[in-house]
């Protein structure tokens, strides 16, 4: 019974704890015009020049940055200087 309600609680954690990889959330969205105000996001460009050839190659449309980005916290970095304790 044990080894059930252990199985179970991993099952549980792989299938609830993983968060999906959202590949098409990038910083830059080309906005494609269909018509009559409609209009696609299509957001998967890490930069503005990789969004342009999008718009530009025949598309009405425009880059945009991704109103939904958030952009992972930059890493703090420690400088190389060590103290020295004074007793």
């Amino acid at each position: 019974m044990m080894r059930i309600i252990f199985f179970a609680a991993g099952a549980l954690a792989v299938v609830f704890g993983q968060q999906p990889a959202n590949a098409y959330e990038a910083p830059w969205c080309a906005v494609i015009s269909k018509g009559t105000g409609n209009a696609y996001w299509d957001c998967q460009y890490r930069s503005i020049e990789e969004c342009r050839p999008n718009v530009l190659g025949g598309a009405r449309g425009w880059c945009n940055p991704n109103p939904y980005f958030i952009a992972a916290p930059a890493e703090q970095k420690r400088s190389g200087k060590r103290h020295t304790r004074l007793q």
